[in-house]
């Protein structure tokens, strides 16, 4: 059976929090048998529109919500339920409220034709306003959404979720039937195929999108929780500068080695130390790559958005491909509409090499990665945890501040391509890795690695230890960054990468 209105809501919202900003609706300029129809829905759904608004408190935070009325026709939208939407997302974003959605409908309203229709551009537009003051948005999709709904304000979410066996899709099956003469491919409309298709994040019971809204809302506020571990390392002064000597390639090749571990630590164990985390899925455009992980979080009390590598889904059959950047991109993008920072975590074998990839703009998105983060304007931490091979790795790169584990690596090629190409073999691979000087401490030494963090000897034999260590160092790094004004972060990430390379700087 479908949820109402106002079950959503009871379910959503703290018990008798809600508070309706509803007025009633104005009567369209419509024909005797379409106000009956009008009558007969208030009758049958018990509202007086299809559309109920208000604010309320989800788990004592005060939020903003809109809610679709499927048995009021269908949930169709028409001027005056667009209007009421309108009034509530401008009223959200006067009151600085987050606002929660949940679309439920058939589409547009057929009664009033073309201009129920042109309704869905100012919805789209007071929501994009919305998004634009920084406030955060977020979608909970309702069996069935169809139609221009879904095509915009369903659509536009920060986080995007939904129903379990929510019918959702563009054309709804009956009129592609009655269009075409044939039935709509099966399972092609569903929540479950739209998140494996990476065009929605999840697929959710309602009370288990409560929790991630609490958990989403908590990260996006900006709020700082003081956290003593934080504390503790910023009130040390300030290490002296490391002199590093130039590792042996024995030395730098064990490092590789250790480095490829299959139970080497990666992105999911530093997860498991933070808290808040809410997993997001694909790029909200019909992709998805599994060798990613992309989250929300609080790493030691504060909020920001989390992308990087899965070690655990990669294989030399299974390697990053372009879908895999373009939710870079789409992390870089939350980050900036959120004002909230971004984390990225590079552990990669190597960007997929393949007919596919190349076909999908494989290397123009790695440049697009590329110049959105050295000209974002929210604070970056690039943490470099294992393998960093070649432009996949690149692309993760660029931020205020990078980290790295002891045995990680950064290189153009793996060592073993580096050889094949300058000695035509494989065997000089410790010796190209130790000349090109791809290990983190000379990394460290060159400018390219700001800190360094402990591996006791090897993060594989210590994984807890390790993440909790390569957590706080995020989160100091996050706190030394934070207030910083977003003109002056872009202008010192230039210099820095103006800079790397040369003895003397330009």
């Amino acid at each position: 059976m479908r949820i109402s209105a106002r079950e959503l809501l009871g379910q959503l919202l703290d018990a008798r929090s809600f508070v309706s900003w509803d007025r009633p609706p104005s009567t369209p300029v419509a024909s005797a048998r379409y106000r009956e129809e009008l009558r007969e829905a208030e009758l049958a759904a018990g509202t007086d529109e299809a559309v109920l608004t208000g604010e309320g408190l989800l788990r004592g935070r005060r939020v903003a919500v809109i809610a679709c009325e499927f048995g009021f026709l269908a949930g169709s939208i028409g001027v005056a339920a667009a209007e009421r939407i309108v009034s509530a997302v401008e009223r959200a974003t006067e009151l600085a409220l987050p606002l929660v959605v949940s679309p439920t409908s058939g589409g547009t309203r057929m009664q009033e034709g073309t201009v129920a229709f042109v309704q869905m551009v100012k919805i789209a537009g007071a929501v994009a306003e919305h998004k634009a003051a920084g406030h955060p948005y977020l979608v909970y999709l309702r069996d069935p959404t169809m139609g221009g709904v879904f095509a915009s304000w369903g659509s536009l979410g920060h986080i995007t979720f939904a129903e379990p066996g929510a019918l959702i899709g563009f054309l709804g099956p009956r009129v592609y039937k009655a269009l075409y003469g044939a039935d709509f491919p099966e399972g092609v409309q569903t929540a479950e195929n739209l998140y494996r298709n990476g065009v929605i994040d999840g697929v959710v019971p309602v009370s288990v999108f409560r929790r991630i809204a609490y958990r989403a809302l908590s990260v996006f506020s900006g709020a700082v929780r003081p956290d003593p571990v934080v504390a503790r390392e910023l009130s040390r002064p300030p290490a002296p500068a490391v002199g590093f000597s130039r590792a042996s390639p024995e030395e730098v090749w064990r490092s590789v080695l250790i480095s490829r571990r299959p139970d080497r630590p990666g992105i999911r164990e530093l997860l498991r130390h933070v808290t808040h985390r809410v997993p997001l899925s694909g790029t909200g455009q019909g992709e998805a790559d599994r060798t990613v992980v992309h989250a929300l979080a609080r790493f030691r009390g504060r909020g920001c958005v989390v992308f990087g590598h899965d070690r655990s889904r990669q294989s030399a059959e299974n390697t990053m491909g372009p879908a895999a950047l373009r939710e870079a991109r789409r992390s870089m993008a939350l980050a900036r509409e959120l004002r909230l920072p971004l984390v990225l975590v590079i552990d990669t074998l190597g960007a997929s090499l393949s007919r596919e990839a190349e076909e999908r703009g494989l290397a123009p998105e790695i440049a697009r990665c590329l110049a959105d983060l050295v000209t974002l304007d929210t604070p970056t931490v690039s943490v470099l945890l294992g393998q960093g091979t070649g432009g996949g790795a690149l692309a993760l790169l660029p931020a205020d501040r990078v980290l790295a584990a002891t045995n990680a690596w950064l290189a153009p090629l793996p060592p073993e391509g580096a050889s094949a190409i300058v000695h035509r073999d494989t065997a000089h691979a410790a010796e190209m890795a130790a000349a090109q000087g791809i290990r983190a401490d000379a990394l460290h030494r060159d400018g390219i690695v700001d800190r360094l963090v402990a591996e006791y000897p090897d993060a594989a034999d210590e994984p807890h230890e390790f993440a909790h260590r390569m957590v706080t160092a995020i989160a100091v790094e996050l706190a030394e960054l934070a207030d910083t004004d977003p003109e002056k972060l872009r202008a010192r990430r230039s210099v820095r990468y103006r800079r790397l390379g040369l003895v003397d700087g330009p």
